[in-house]
């Protein structure tokens, strides 16, 4: 090959590379901007709230719905915060994002069997809600490895648990703890009580297939193992 061409070559890929890395560092610098801003800012919506949208807008079966109402931890039952831990994320307290035992579990568990078991802490599902898409696939887990590592050093548990539960889907069209226990009990969510707590935690996470409001046989059970895992926790205190 001629001198010329392998030096437009090596041209075309020093340009190449340089576009990637300042992409690259692009997303890093406004990934990190903007994960620390919501830590004193609400995220106004998710890509799950648009994908929702889009899905109810061109369905003949579903209506365009999309309640959302945030509220301060504070003003959140107890209850609410130890059924999600009790049904969701044992060590949320105590991890730095990652429950490790519990993955390796997943891991075995989904060598021998058919159904898919997940091992997504509080944190990792709170990254996936903010900042990604609803889906199975390594990108999508990679870069939610990558905001669960963000959020776990800029926020405190208090705060991620806030957001949590702001974002959370608990139904078609009903995001956060707030609407749920307006849709569902016609109450606020600080007025919760442990039964209702356990029922909205165990929605998750197929919160389109099952209903706190009308919970069936297998929910009720479902919602009486969080009630006994919740006993089990005592008091909770979100460390700072």
């Amino acid at each position: 090959m001629p001198k010329k061409k392998k030096a437009k070559k090596k041209n075309i890929w020093r340009k190449l590379w340089k576009i990637i890395w300042v992409g690259i560092l692009g997303f890093l610098a406004l990934s990190i901007v903007i994960s620390f801003a919501y830590k004193f800012i609400n995220p106004p919506f998710t890509i799950l709230m648009i994908q929702r949208t889009f899905e109810q807008t061109f369905s003949s079966e579903r209506d365009v719905r999309l309640k959302k109402d945030w509220v301060s931890i504070d003003e959140i039952s107890p209850n609410m915060i130890k059924a999600v831990i009790a049904s969701e994320d044992n060590l949320f307290n105590k991890h730095n994002g990652f429950d490790t035992k519990a993955i390796e579990r997943a891991i075995e568990h989904n060598k021998k069997g058919k159904k898919i078991r997940g091992a997504s802490t509080i944190s990792q599902q709170t990254a996936k809600n903010v900042f990604l898409w609803n889906g199975r696939n390594w990108v999508r887990k990679g870069l939610e490895t990558y905001y669960t590592i963000v959020i776990e050093a800029f926020w405190s548990k208090e705060r991620i648990m806030e957001v949590y539960l702001n974002v959370i889907e608990f139904g078609d069209g009903i995001y956060g703890v707030e609407a749920a226990s307006q849709t569902f009990f016609n109450k606020s969510a600080k007025n919760l009580t442990k039964r209702e707590s356990a029922l909205l935690a165990s929605v998750l996470p197929s919160p389109l297939k099952r209903n706190a409001g009308k919970p069936t046989k297998w929910l009720n059970q479902r919602a009486n193992r969080v009630m006994y895992l919740m006993n089990k926790h005592g008091r909770i205190r979100l460390k700072d």
